[in-house]
């Protein structure tokens, strides 16, 4: 027994807890503070760049709480989380004195409390009680509940309408908890990044922001073609791809996307965002720069292919190309990799970034590597997302306007009327009561008298 009552005592607490309102306003006050940080310090960006901003020591402190992606740190979603069940809790713990009211098992009628409600309107009609009583009720008996009531010897009528108006506010409250728990499905298993392929070629990762993170999908992308169009001026006016979606290396869908239209498949989004030229992965013509002579040579080489250098410089064999390149933490942006072989043997793999012709002189060889001409191709810029929490986020959004527009603008209305008979006449009071908007209800219940004339 004493184990029930402690457990018993326990659960109560937990609940006492999460039907906290000062829970509520901690969670809020706290997701408003982080979120000022999370718009002074910029989200996404390159790790280098935190740590030029604000040193190495701040660059650690705020690694550690994943300031530089705050929405997706564990920490701002347990507050989410947290704010969900605080807000379900308390929606359940006052429902259950609402439902009652909403769906009572009997209608108790108190006079007194509707005399005492201080909306009260009087007048006299000619006839009996029963005779207005019952033209008063073929008035109302389509409108809504009514109940006949006699009380202290006096006989009268109950009306009422909006019982369900009550459930207003937790509709919203319910709108609130799916739009926490979409936002946390987006920032959980949703992405948002950027690749650029060009023609002909696919690609099945994409980069996440601005940093070096990059995430794997679950199918490739492959762009076919790409098309674009100026204006007179020079400025593009429109820019076209042709792109195919691969599964397993098989083509399953080809769909041409422009800016606004995009292309969705399970779920991902791919829109067009920008374009750009690229050089041609398969040749190119490079300048070699002897060392000792000064002469500069121009070659043509393709990808796999081997040349012999004049001078007895060696031999050169172009590797690849790639789109990025790395050194000491620095991007070099596209670049052609390739081995020099001097004649003494002892092969040397060299990086020949096309936008920075005098980065092979540092490698002091008896021969320096630069682009010489590339040909060039189209590369389409796609911005790729998936936020599958997106429809539970539009459906909380009609379920607010809906819980609005009830909770504001609809109310349970309640009115008691009383017959007093005398010399032929009859007059009637009626007492009106709204669990909200006390103005409208003295309106309303002042214009339902006017409507009642009775001859």
């Amino acid at each position: 027994m004493a184990d029930i009552r402690a457990s018993n005592g326990i659960w109560n607490e937990i609940v006492s807890f999460f039907s906290s309102v000062r829970l509520t306003i901690v969670l809020l006050l706290s997701l408003a503070v982080t979120s000022i940080i999370g718009t002074v310090i910029p989200q996404n960006a390159a790790p280098a760049r935190y740590f030029m901003q604000y040193g190495e020591f701040w660059f650690r402190i705020f690694s550690v709480f994943d300031f530089f992606d705050m929405y997706h740190s564990w920490w701002f979603q347990a507050m989410l989380i947290l704010l969900a069940i605080n807000i379900v809790v308390c929606s359940i713990e006052r429902l259950r004195a609402t439902w009652s009211v909403i769906f009572p098992s009997q209608v108790n009628i108190q006079p007194e409390r509707f005399r005492k409600s201080g909306i009260a309107v009087s007048r006299t009609f000619p006839g009996t009680p029963d005779q207005v009583q019952e033209a008063l009720m073929h008035h109302m008996g389509k409108q809504a509940h009514i109940h006949t009531a006699s009380a202290s010897g006096k006989s009268g009528i109950f009306w009422e309408t909006g019982r369900k108006s009550r459930l207003g506010v937790y509709v919203v409250h319910l709108s609130v908890v799916l739009l926490l728990v979409g936002g946390l499905m987006g920032s959980m298993w949703g992405f948002d990044g950027s690749v650029t392929i060009p023609e002909g070629e696919s690609a099945d990762t994409i980069q996440l922001g601005t940093g070096n993170v990059r995430h794997a999908l679950d199918f490739a992308i492959r762009c076919d073609d790409f098309q674009i169009r100026f204006y007179e001026n020079g400025m593009p006016s429109e820019y076209r791809s042709t792109l195919t979606i691969l599964e397993k290396g098989q083509p399953v869908l080809t769909r041409d996307i422009l800016v606004n239209d995009p292309l969705t498949y399970k779920g991902v989004t791919i829109y067009q965002a920008s374009y750009g030229t690229v050089p041609s992965k398969n040749k190119a013509v490079f300048e070699f720069t002897s060392r000792d002579s000064g002469m500069v040579y121009r070659l043509a080489a393709d990808v796999g292919q081997t040349i012999t250098l004049p001078e007895n410089l060696g031999t050169f064999t172009l590797k690849e190309f790639v789109p990025s390149y790395r050194f000491k933490g620095h991007d070099l942006g596209e670049t052609f990799l390739a081995v020099h072989t001097p004649p003494e043997g002892g092969a040397v793999e060299i990086a020949i970034p096309t936008q920075f012709p005098s980065f092979d002189k540092m490698r002091k060889g008896i021969v320096a590597v630069s682009v010489g001409e590339a040909q060039t191709r189209y590369a389409t810029g796609l911005q790729v997302t998936y936020d599958p929490g997106v429809w539970v986020v539009y459906t909380g959004f009609l379920l607010m306007i809906a819980g609005c527009y009830v909770t504001f603008f609809r109310s349970h209305r309640q009115v008691y009327i009383e017959f007093h008979g005398s010399d032929g006449n009859t007059r009637v009071d009626m007492y009106g009561i709204a669990n909200r908007n006390r103005l409208g209800m003295e309106r309303w219940i002042e214009r339902l008298n006017n409507r009642m004339g009775v001859k």
